[in-house]
């Protein structure tokens, strides 16, 4: 289940609208989808027309005598797409949680159980950067940033950006982060002008959608409903139903890209094996192994250790892959060849090195 957080600390910037009608539009694609309402004025809930009286409230506090779990209070709102629901009670978790230890957490742990229940769960977070929204960005591995085509917008994204950032770092949890431009109004010069400032700033960090002004995005709100449901052919519906698509060719994309460089990495790591050699030498002081395997390089990797219950006796086990190897030893600064094994080759120094076989297991 890939958790987003969509959040903003200004308010209007159609941050409930995008994650009320993107998760609809990633459940018609066929994804199963867990909508959070994390906002105490549960704009979602009531976009959705639902009005509950046991909410996130009630699985996040520990002062509720309806103390419960995400699965017990999940809202069906159409096929493939469930609600959370909050209510105004969930403004006082703040207070409540102060002295808790991991009350960042406490979210991404009720969140726990259902990995293989949702494709995507969005989280709707309150217009602010409390504690709130740091739980939320603590659950998610992507953060949806909407941003809308006016005044002050960049500065607004560079403020819940320093929060993500806190929140990777001092709790290093990674996360993602992308900016959504919303109530874009291709009418006025002042919103392409706006865009242009966006896309400099976040250049790799924005979304190709745009999601334009379109008032049947707010009928369906007054109706309670997704955009989709109210007018699937409206320009609101497209722009979603086209951020949906963005959405997961992206994430299908990193997949494939994932398979591909586990299967890479599968190819190219090597099969070690561990090989022994010893070396009868009472009188050394000192003993090396060199060889093809370590471009005949005295190192301590290859310094042999003398055997404790047989003074005499050096040896050492070395990880090599299969294949054929020279290699000598080096008894006090002098090379010799093993004693023990007959196969041997000769050098350009008109000697012979001793030849080894490691074969795959």
């Amino acid at each position: 289940m890939r958790i987003v957080a969509i959040a903003n600390q200004k308010g209007g910037c159609g941050k409930t609208t995008t994650a009320v009608n993107l998760s609809s539009a990633l459940a018609l694609l066929g994804y199963k989808i867990l909508l959070i309402d994390l906002d105490p004025q549960a704009h979602a809930s009531l976009g959705l027309d639902v009005v509950k009286d046991i909410t996130i409230y009630d699985v996040l506090s520990k002062l509720t005598k309806y103390r419960t779990n995400l699965r017990q209070i999940i809202t069906p709102i159409e096929e493939n797409f469930d609600l959370v629901p909050s209510n105004i009670l969930l403004s006082t978790i703040e207070q409540e949680l102060s002295d808790e230890i991991s009350r960042e957490a406490r979210l991404h742990d009720a969140l726990s159980g259902f990995q293989s229940d949702y494709d995507f769960c969005f989280i709707d977070c309150p217009p602010n950067l409390g504690l709130l929204t740091i739980n939320a960005i603590r659950a998610a591995q992507d953060v949806i940033i909407p941003v809308e085509a006016g005044r002050f917008a960049v500065e607004g994204v560079k403020k819940i950006i320093e929060i993500i950032d806190l929140v990777k770092n001092r709790l290093n949890h990674p996360v993602t982060r992308k900016v959504l431009v919303t109530m874009f109004d291709s009418r006025l010069r002042h919103s392409f002008s706006v865009l242009d400032s966006v896309k400099t700033v976040f250049r790799n960090e924005l979304y190709d959608t745009i999601i334009h002004v379109n008032v049947k995005l707010k009928e369906a709100q007054s109706k309670g409903v997704p955009v989709i449901s109210h007018d699937k052919y409206s320009r609101g519906a497209k722009d979603y139903i086209s951020l949906a698509r963005e959405i997961t060719s992206g994430i299908e994309k990193e997949k494939k890209m994932d398979d591909v460089l586990a299967a890479t990495i599968k190819e190219e790591i090597p099969k070690f094996i561990s090989v022994n050699f010893s070396l009868l030498a009472p009188e050394a002081n000192e003993v090396y192994v060199v060889g093809d395997f370590n471009n005949w390089t005295k190192s301590d990797d290859n310094h042999m250790v003398r055997d404790i219950s047989d003074h005499g006796k050096w040896f050492i086990d070395l990880p090599l892959i299969a294949g054929t190897y020279r290699y000598k030893f080096i008894v006090d600064d002098t090379w010799v060849e093993d004693p023990l094994n007959f196969r041997q080759q000769e050098n350009s120094f008109g000697g012979v090195d001793s030849l080894l076989e490691v074969k795959p297991k």
